[in-house]
């Protein structure tokens, strides 16, 4: 094996924890979610990123690459939670294409409902991967990282 698939071995075993801490992490806020308000990890990232909006909406296509979906899911799911009154929908006034997505009062008062069993979740994950030995330098990086760079 050479110098160059030794690179790619490193980078393949990069991956393969960096998917595995995902895995890890995925499993326990969709169990906590699902407990606490019948919510899927993406229902409960897209209610976040709008209740982080502070007041204000966002386009289908800001939606979209906040949960990291395509257009066509991001409509589905944008249906799913209008229907259970989460979301409202908005045209926009100055581009009759475009359409805007904002918590509902019922949305917000969910997302703030959950926030704690999703934040418990979230602490208890990254705790049981700390104790993984082969997860635990992951988990060094991303608290090194500098906090600028963590809120991409």
């Amino acid at each position: 094996m050479g110098i160059r698939d030794d690179a790619v071995e490193v980078r393949a075993q990069g991956w393969r924890t960096l998917a595995a801490l995902h895995g890890l992490i995925e499993a326990a806020l969709e169990r906590a979610l699902q407990s606490a308000a019948g919510l899927s990890v993406v229902e409960y990232t897209v209610l976040d990123a709008l209740g982080r909006q502070d007041g204000w909406h966002m386009r289908m296509q800001q939606l979209a690459r906040a949960a990291a979906l395509s257009s066509s899911a991001t409509t589905r799911l944008v249906n799913r939670l209008e229907d259970r009154g989460l979301l409202a929908r908005i045209l926009c006034l100055d581009d009759r294409r475009g359409v805007y997505t904002e918590l509902t009062p019922a949305g917000r008062e969910l997302l703030e409902a959950t926030r704690p069993a999703h934040d418990a979740a979230l602490g208890a994950a990254l705790d049981e991967a700390r104790a993984t030995p082969e997860l635990a330098p992951l988990l060094d990086a991303l608290h090194a990282a500098p906090l600028a760079e963590r809120s991409v």
